[in-house]
């Protein structure tokens, strides 16, 4: 029932995995709540309610990894979206970062139990991180999922992003909004909207909204 109902949801968003691919995502899903049980780690408890508010918001950015070989999650909490892509792009390598220890562990727990050799769960600020040899090269894609403020996201982020990489920010349907409020900051910092994306969400017709960034070219580069 769960396998058929993200299929069908991530269908309709034009999202096609294999079925293995969709029951893992699925048993990921039920381990997480699973421990959720005992270590409050989301405030859905319904599955089919998390179906789509965990699973199908997060591979909503599927389609548009173009490419990307590496990618960091800021703020992951129980692994979203970094784990579902992990899962269904086992070559992307992903670092998730989250400042709540109990969220890190049930991370590292789903890599052992999955076998997610490409997936590195790190627990604290994500302002530590860049000391640490796995942010030296920096990310194609610096990702985060409903973060606090656009603004807040978009500083803590750039310092992550290789050249030729981008910022991602999955928001609601306030993503327009604080994209506005954001302007003045892009352009002192060199930095544009590449890409928005809106899409609704098939189970609850949630809007959201994805927001891409990246630098200016400079004119070396033109």
């Amino acid at each position: 029932m769960l396998v058929r109902r993200l299929n069908y949801q991530l269908a309709l968003l034009g999202v096609q995995l294999d079925l293995a691919i969709i029951e893992s995502e699925v048993d990921f899903l039920l381990e997480l709540l699973r421990w959720n049980k005992t270590y409050n780690l989301t405030a859905i408890t319904d599955p089919e309610e998390g179906i789509e508010r965990h699973l199908v918001d997060s591979l909503t950015l599927f389609p548009y990894l173009d490419g990307a070989a590496s990618l960091l999650d800021i703020g992951s909490g129980g692994g979203f979206p970094g784990i579902p892509l992990q899962i269904a792009s086992p070559a992307l390598r992903v670092v998730s970062v989250d400042a709540v220890a109990k969220k890190i562990d049930f991370q590292r727990h789903i890599v052992r139990r999955f076998k997610l050799s490409n997936f590195t769960p790190w627990h604290g600020r994500i302002e530590q991180l860049l000391k640490l040899p796995c942010a030296v090269e920096g990310f194609d894609l610096v990702v985060a999922r409903a973060f606090s403020s656009l603004y807040a996201l978009l500083e803590l982020a750039l310092p992550y992003v290789k050249p030729g990489g981008r910022i991602v920010a999955m928001k609601g349907p306030e993503g327009g909004r604080e994209l506005v409020e954001v302007g003045k900051w892009l352009t002192e910092n060199d930095l544009y909207c590449s890409q928005q994306i809106f899409l609704t969400l098939p189970g609850s017709g949630a809007c959201r909204s994805l927001l891409f960034f990246a630098r200016k070219p400079q004119k070396a580069d033109l």
